[in-house]
């Protein structure tokens, strides 16, 4: 199964996507939120994939980041919303939108898609909104280990920066700065822990 397609954009018509990845032209269908960013002919795409394979035909569909891709599937796996409605949902009204309102219940939001009756909007909902939930409360928690982890790092580059600005050479300061990081948690606490361990 195709991921992902990098590649350049050879042409781009109807919704549909032509990306030339390693020789190989690629027909990708994107809904129009996609298609409104495509770059011009010969510009370079990044495209989340999913390959539907039917009976007589085998379909790419094409999205600009994971979540989008997560909603479309989503979406089809409730009866009565094939490819093109999801598309039509995740192009007209938004896959932030889209789950936002199925959290909330918002059918009405939901049937302002082309495609989407008040039936089957209400299906979307009652079948999707535990799993949405899911896919948010998942969503939140890698967003705070990223954030997370990215303030740890800059802590760390913050003591090794006043170590290297205080005439040490990098390899004692990271060395040191290991050391520091075990034994406080402030980075002026670090600080001083460093300094006593490169003192001796």
């Amino acid at each position: 199964m195709i991921g992902r397609i990098r590649g350049e954009l050879l042409e781009a018509s109807a919704g549909i996507a032509l990306v030339e990845a390693c020789g190989v032209g690629y027909e990708v269908v994107v809904p129009d939120s996609v298609f409104l960013t495509l770059p011009s002919p010969g510009g370079f795409v990044d495209l989340r994939i999913r390959q539907v394979i039917r009976e007589d035909s085998s379909t790419l569909y094409g999205f600009a980041e994971p979540f989008q891709r997560k909603m479309f599937d989503l979406l089809l796996e409730v009866k009565g919303c094939g490819p093109r409605i999801a598309l039509a949902l995740l192009g007209q009204v938004g896959e932030q939108a889209v789950a936002g309102a199925i959290v909330a219940e918002d059918a009405r939001a939901l049937s302002r898609a082309t495609g989407v009756g008040a039936k089957l909007a209400d299906r979307i909902v009652l079948e999707l909104k535990a799993k949405v939930q899911e896919e948010a409360f998942l969503r939140k928690v890698e967003s705070g280990a990223s954030a997370r982890s990215a303030a740890v790092a800059a802590r760390e580059d913050q003591l090794v920066d006043a170590l290297l600005a205080l005439g040490y050479r990098r390899p004692e300061a990271e060395s040191a700065a290991a050391v520091a990081r075990e034994e406080a948690e402030t980075v002026e606490e670090q600080l001083r822990a460093a300094l006593r361990t490169l003192a001796r």
